[in-house]
């Protein structure tokens, strides 16, 4: 005898794929949660501050760089108003331009490798008016006073550093020249040694005042 087979309604089917549906859904969809969660996101955060928490918290965790040391600074217009090597013309025009401001350049560095912490003060002093250098002058650290090293009074000279050397520039005038204009320049650079400064060697350099203001004569035609 045949088996009887049970009929079911086009509803009941319609049912059981919804069911099984769903059912698919529900594991897709668990599915990607959990593979968001093995891969370490976080949603709608992976763009947003999440970023910004994680970069504050390196760069918190990073060690900071310690502050370079300070040169100690010193008084240059009572420096150079003490010392007895420099002339009285300088001093004389080492007076206040504007209320308390001198017309001084200070610069610190090491020229002269001194034993001490102190590094070495290189002094300019200048006019109020154009600026022009009067007297350039070096200081070493010893036993806890500084003492004047070197020393140019020859205007208008000016002194700097330059990688562990004294670079001293006079400028020179021809007569006529305005002092904005001067015809070139000396560049002298000194290095120290055996307790003094001695020169390494110079450069001259010759300005063109009429750059520009000369016209370049057009060539003559061929014949």
């Amino acid at each position: 005898m045949r088996g009887l087979t049970v009929g079911r309604s086009p509803g009941d089917a319609r049912r059981s794929k919804q069911a099984a549906g769903t059912a698919v859904a529900v594991l897709v969809a668990l599915g990607l949660s959990l593979s968001g969660c093995g891969a370490g996101g976080t949603g709608a955060r992976d763009e947003g501050p999440a970023h910004a928490e994680a970069v504050a918290g390196a760069a918190s965790s990073s060690p900071t760089a310690s502050p370079s040391k300070a040169p100690d600074r010193v008084n240059a217009v009572r420096l150079v108003k003490a010392d007895p090597k420099v002339s009285a013309e300088v001093k004389r025009e080492l007076k206040p331009c504007v209320a308390d401001e001198y017309p001084v350049d200070v610069s610190y560095g090491e020229l002269t490798g001194g034993s001490g912490s102190a590094e070495d003060v290189v002094v300019n002093v200048l006019t109020c008016g154009d600026a022009v250098g009067v007297g350039s002058y070096v200081y070493r650290e010893e036993d806890g006073a500084y003492q004047n090293v070197f020393k140019a009074e020859e205007p208008p000279v000016y002194a700097e550093i330059d990688r562990g050397d004294l670079v001293v520039t006079k400028q020179v005038y021809e007569k006529g020249d305005p002092v904005s204009s001067p015809s070139g320049e000396n560049v002298i650079t000194y290095r120290w040694a055996s307790g003094r400064f001695t020169e390494e060697f110079r450069t001259h350099n010759d300005y063109s005042n009429a750059a520009g203001n000369v016209p370049t004569p057009a060539p003559e035609p061929d014949s």
